[in-house]
C-alpha cells in the first residue's frame, strides 16, 4: 500500500482555508515574484560592491567580474574619500541616533499604549485620535516652522535635534495600545489591584513581561525608521561631521555624479552594502518577536 506523506504538525492544509489548489499555486507564484523584487536591489549591491568602476558600467550587472575588490572597496570607505566626511563617523552617529531614538521611543510608546488602553479619562479616544491624525501631516509642510523653531531653541547641528524628534513614534504608540488591549488581560489587572500593587508595579511586573514581543515589535520598527531617516538630518544638519548615513552617502553619491572623485561608484555601492546589512542582522536576531508581536497587535480585545 502506498502511503501519503506526511505533513509537518505546524503546517495547515491549504483547503482548510478555502483555497483551491490553483488559487494557491497562483499566490506561490506572486510570493516568490515579489520575493524576486525585494531581493534583486540586494543582490545587486552584493555583485557590484566586489568591482572596480570600469566593470560596474562594463559588465553585466548580476555578475561577478574581476579583479574582485571588495575588501578593497571597504577599506576605502574609512578614508575621508569625498572630501565632506568619514563613512566610519557616519556610521557611529547613525547607530547613536538609531539606538537611543529607538529605545526612547519603545518606552514612550509602551508608556502612552498602557495609558490609552487600560486607563479611562474624560477625552482619552479624542486625545488618541489627535495623536494618530499627525501621521496625515506630510513631513515637507513641517520643514520650514521645524527649522525655524529648532534654530530658535539651539537645536540646528545638535545631536539632539535628531534624536529627540526619534523618541516620538505614533506608529508605535498604535502598536503598543492594540497590544495592550490583546495581550494584558484587564481581570489580572484588577486582581493586582485588590492585592494591593501600586499603579507602577503592575505596569513593570506585569504588563512589561507581556508586552515583550510588543516591544520588541516597535523597537525594530523604529530602529529602522531612524537608520532611514533623511529628511530631518538634511534639514537641521550643515556640519558633515554630524551626518547619519543617509545624508552621508547623499554626498558621496553627488561627488560620483559630478566625477570630482575617481573610482567613487564602487566605494558608494559598497556603502549602501554596509548600511543595510546591520538591519538585516537586526531583524534575523528579532524575527520572532516582531511575528509575535505583528500577530498579536493586530487584534483588539
Amino acid at each position: 500500500m502506498s502511503r501519503r506523506p506526511r505533513q509537518a504538525p505546524d503546517l495547515v492544509p491549504a483547503h482548510l482555508y478555502g483555497l483551491r489548489r490553483g488559487t494557491s499555486t497562483l499566490l506561490t507564484i506572486l510570493s516568490a515574484l515579489f520575493a524576486v523584487f525585494v531581493l534583486a536591489p540586494l543582490v545587486w549591491l552584493l555583485i557590484n560592491a566586489t568591482k572596480n568602476q570600469a566593470n560596474v558600467y562594463g559588465s553585466f550587472g548580476f555578475w561577478f567580474s574581476g579583479p574582485f575588490r571588495l575588501f578593497q572597496n571597504i577599506a576605502a570607505l574609512g578614508r575621508n574619500i569625498s572630501g565632506t566626511g568619514i563613512f566610519v563617523n557616519w556610521l557611529g552617529n547613525t547607530l547613536l541616533y538609531a539606538i537611543v531614538g529607538a529605545v526612547g521611543a519603545t518606552i514612550l510608546s509602551v508608556l502612552a499604549g498602557y495609558g490609552f488602553a487600560r486607563f479611562r479619562f474624560r477625552g482619552a479616544n479624542a486625545l488618541f485620535f489627535l495623536v494618530m491624525a499627525t501621521m496625515l501631516v506630510p513631513i515637507t509642510s513641517l520643514a520650514l516652522p521645524l527649522f525655524l523653531v529648532y534654530a530658535k531653541v539651539g537645536l540646528v547641528n545638535s545631536i539632539w535635534g535628531m534624536i529627540l524628534p526619534s523618541m516620538v513614534s505614533v506608529v508605535g504608540i498604535y502598536l503598543m495600545r492594540t497590544f495592550v488591549e490583546a495581550s494584558v488581560p484587564k481581570d489580572l489587572i484588577e486582581a493586582a489591584r485588590m492585592d494591593g500593587a501600586s499603579e507602577l508595579g503592575i505596569f513593570i511586573r506585569i504588563a512589561l513581561p507581556l508586552c515583550i514581543p510588543g516591544l520588541m515589535t516597535v523597537l525594530l520598527i523604529t530602529v529602522v525608521a531612524v537608520w532611514n531617516n533623511y529628511f530631518l538630518p538634511l534639514i537641521i544638519f550643515s556640519k558633515s561631521g554630524l551626518y547619519p548615513l543617509t545624508v552621508g552617502l547623499s554626498s558621496l553619491s553627488q561627488a560620483a555624479e559630478t566625477g570630482t572623485k575617481a573610482d567613487l561608484v564602487p566605494v558608494l555601492i559598497t556603502g549602501g552594502l554596509v548600511t543595510v546589512l546591520p538591519l538585516i542582522v537586526l531583524f534575523l536576531l528579532l524575527e520572532r518577536y516582531f511575528r509575535a508581536g505583528a500577530l498579536q497587535g493586530s487584534m483588539t480585545g
